[in-house]
C-alpha cells in the first residue's frame, strides 16, 4: 500500500504548496527515485484514462496505446520543457528536481481533472487549464523562489505549450486523409 501512502503525501504536499506553508518538501521524495515513482503513477493514470476512454469501442492495439500514452504525456513534456527553458533564460543554476517531482503529481491531477471535465463538455476543459496554471504558479513560487512575474510567465508558457502542441497534433491527424 505504498502507492496510497505516496499519493496521500503528494496531496498533503500540494495542499501545503497552495497554502504557502513551509515544510511541503518533506511530503515528497525529492530524488531520482521520487521522480521515477511520480512518473510511474502518471503513466498508470494515463493508461487508466486510455482504458476508460476506449470502453465503448475496445482497447486499442499496442501501437495505439503507445501513441495515446505519448499524447497523454504532453503535460509532463511541457512542464519539463518550460522548466528547463525558464531556468536557462534566467541563467540560474537552481535545481529543478524540487519542482519537477511535485510538478509531475500536479500534471497527474491535471490529467484526471481534464479527463473528467472533457466528459462534461468541451469549453469546461478550460477550467483544468486554469487550475494547472495556478498550481504551476504556486510551484514556481514555492519550489524555485521565482518572482511573481517569472512564476506567472512560467505557468502561462507551460499551459500555452501544452494546449498548442495538442491542437497542432489534432490538426495534423485530421489533415491526413
Amino acid at each position: 500500500m505504498k502507492l496510497w501512502s505516496t499519493l496521500n503525501r503528494a496531496i498533503v504536499g500540494w495542499q501545503m504548496i497552495v497554502r504557502g506553508l513551509p515544510g511541503w518538501r518533506s511530503q515528497f521524495t525529492i530524488s531520482a527515485a521520487g521522480l521515477a515513482t511520480a512518473l510511474i503513477i502518471f503513466a498508470f493514470m494515463a493508461f487508466l484514462e486510455i482504458a476508460l476512454a476506449s470502453m465503448s469501442v475496445g482497447m486499442p492495439g499496442g501501437f495505439g496505446v503507445l501513441a495515446s500514452l505519448v499524447v497523454l504525456a504532453l503535460p509532463v513534456i511541457a512542464l519539463v520543457t518550460t522548466l528547463l527553458s525558464t531556468r536557462n533564460f534566467l541563467k540560474t543554476d537552481v535545481p529543478v528536481l524540487p519542482a519537477l517531482v511535485p510538478g509531475v503529481y500536479a500534471m497527474t491531477a491535471f490529467l484526471a481533472f481534464e479527463g473528467l471535465l472533457a466528459m462534461v463538455g468541451g469549453p469546461v476543459v478550460m477550467l483544468a487549464w486554469l487550475a494547472a496554471g495556478y498550481l504551476l504558479f504556486r510551484l514556481a513560487r514555492m519550489a524555485l523562489d521565482w518572482t511573481v512575474g517569472v512564476a506567472v510567465g512560467f505557468a502561462v508558457l507551460t499551459v500555452v505549450l501544452l494546449v498548442a502542441v495538442r491542437l497542432a497534433l489534432y490538426m495534423l491527424t485530421n489533415a491526413i486523409p
